[in-house]
């Protein structure tokens, strides 16, 4: 076995880091019920454009990547292996979700540049969610 990847102790970073990706993806939760339980005749012209231009495979997209990115984030604060499956799908979800804004043309040309932002930072968070699953199970630290 390649020395990089023996078993090693839990890191005492372990625990907070675990917490974080879940809270963060609570979060995204959280953002995605806002969203779809949203009134669109109380949002400005803009927004109300963008809101309905959005694709159901766009917003599907999104349920998959926040809902079951949750899931992956619990069973992380849990040590359990099949939090890396779960990101890794989340994490495609998330590149599908982010392709919908980017290709979408009646979406894209209502995005603010601030909604850009976001949807990157998400998509790197995400990422960073599915490395540390990854890393935690190359080093034995899931059940």
């Amino acid at each position: 076995m390649d020395e990089e990847y023996k078993p090693r102790p839990v890191a005492g970073w372990y625990l907070p880091a675990a917490v974080a990706a879940m809270l963060f993806m609570a979060l995204s939760c959280i953002m995605y019920l806002m969203h779809v339980l949203a009134d669109p005749a109380a949002m400005p012209l803009e927004q109300r454009a963008a809101y309905e231009a959005e694709p159901l495979w766009v917003l599907s997209a999104n349920a998959i990547a926040v809902w079951i990115g949750f899931a992956g984030t619990v069973l992380l604060v849990m040590r359990k292996k099949l939090a890396e499956a779960l990101m890794m799908v989340s994490l495609a979800a998330v590149l599908v979700w982010l392709a919908g804004l980017l290709l979408v043309t009646n979406l894209r040309e209502n995005m603010s540049a601030n909604d850009l932002i976001v949807a990157l930072v998400v998509t790197a968070l995400t990422w960073t969610i599915f490395w540390f699953a990854r890393h935690s199970r190359q080093r034995q630290w899931l059940r």
